[in-house]
């Protein structure tokens, strides 16, 4: 028998944080921040953890990692590229143990299976075997045209990102009419380690001048380089993209430019030295999440700039296609509140899980078959 609870995550758009008890082993999925400042899970009646597995690098899935004394200080497993960007060497921190993009290891001696999630560079699933299976995604898209997603195995419990909900809009749609919208100038501040890479190939397709800041310039290069895991076709395209932006300081940024920025509300980096210079005419599109007392809720407030969705989370249909393709018998969609999700609740119909703490047992059948 395995365990899984929701520390944090269910319910709304809140911090990740899962833990799965397998046996004697005590398995924290995740242990994010935010996305509103300064919401962290309690872990305060938490006890000691085994291992923190982390999804992928953004802070509102390894944004409390500070919060691991409190737990034991576990070993920390994750690839090798997420280590990079949360700006942890593990060949220098021992806390440190490394997971493949693809393929099956393990976690304090628990067999896992692993796969790429669609959503972020060095971005995975997890995928527990035990129990007929328990599939945890993280964050994961099948839309991007960048970063692939692999097909989890079967699994009697998903705990899947279902952060849009009911949402149906395609990406293609959206790259559309944010193009059309920004032909004549705008600023799309995107989260570091994120969309903007993808974003500036889409628009450059389009046959928009875009231009980028060092910060996504630097992703960018550094994406060029994972051929294992993007493919020769998609190394050679941003190589080529790479060479197309034009260098240039801030300092020459004009309302007229296509400027594809960080961080994704205006709070930190180019973005915010742009939010300071809106009255030279900037246009702001932003695409995130749009948190409490961000610059982005108060110029979206005040007219002066624009949200347009850009798809890095699965859409209602995709939560659907992967409870089918994986078998699943309960699943458990996180990082939505309920009002957001009256349809996806609806097609899931007995298979939906909202109870905080679900146990999985050897027996129970993982053909559930298409019904939704």
């Amino acid at each position: 028998m395995a365990r899984l609870t929701a520390i944090s995550g269910l319910g709304g758009k809140l911090p990740a944080a899962f833990l799965l008890e397998v046996g004697k082993k005590r398995l924290l999925l995740d242990l994010g921040e935010g996305p509103e400042p300064g919401v962290f899970p309690d872990v305060s009646d938490l006890g000691e953890i085994d291992a923190i597995c982390l999804s992928h690098a953004h802070v509102d899935h390894a944004g409390a990692l500070h919060l691991a004394e409190r737990i034991g200080n576990p070993p920390l497993y994750a690839t090798r590229t997420t280590f990079r960007q949360i700006g942890i060497d593990p060949f220098v921190d021992e806390r440190c143990r490394l997971l493949p993009e693809q393929g099956q290891t393990s976690v304090e001696t628990v067999p896992v299976s692993v796969g790429r999630c669609g959503h972020a560079p060095g971005g995975i699933w997890l995928h527990f075997a035990m129990d007929g299976g328990v599939l945890y995604t993280g964050d994961w898209s099948m839309e991007s045209q960048l970063l692939p997603f692999d097909m989890p195995p079967q699994a009697e419990l998903i705990v899947t990102d279902a952060s849009y909900g009911d949402r149906q809009t395609s990406l293609c749609d959206q790259i559309d009419a944010i193009a059309a919208f920004a032909g004549q100038g705008a600023v799309l501040p995107v989260p570091s380690s994120g969309r903007g890479p993808e974003m500036a190939l889409a628009l450059a397709a389009r046959g928009l001048p875009v231009k980028v800041d060092a910060q996504i310039r630097n992703e960018i290069a550094c994406l060029a380089e994972m051929a294992e895991t993007l493919g020769a076709q998609m190394r050679d395209r941003l190589k080529g993209l790479l060479c197309d932006l034009p260098e240039m300081s801030e300092a020459d940024w004009r309302p007229s430019d296509i400027l594809i920025v960080t961080e994704a509300n205006g709070e930190a980096g180019a973005a915010a030295n742009l939010v300071a210079r809106i009255d030279e005419g900037f246009r702001f599109i932003f695409s995130s999440h749009v948190p409490h007392g961000t610059p982005a809720e108060r110029l979206i407030g005040e007219g002066r700039a624009v949200w347009f969705g850009w798809n890095v989370h699965p859409r209602l249909d995709d939560v659907l296609h992967l409870a089918d393709m994986t078998g699943a018998r309960r699943v458990m969609p996180v990082f939505v509140g309920p009002k957001a999700m009256t349809l996806l609740a609806e097609r899931l119909g007995d298979r939906l899980v909202l109870d905080t703490s679900v146990e999985t047992y050897a027996h129970q059948s993982l053909n559930h078959g298409n019904a939704a």
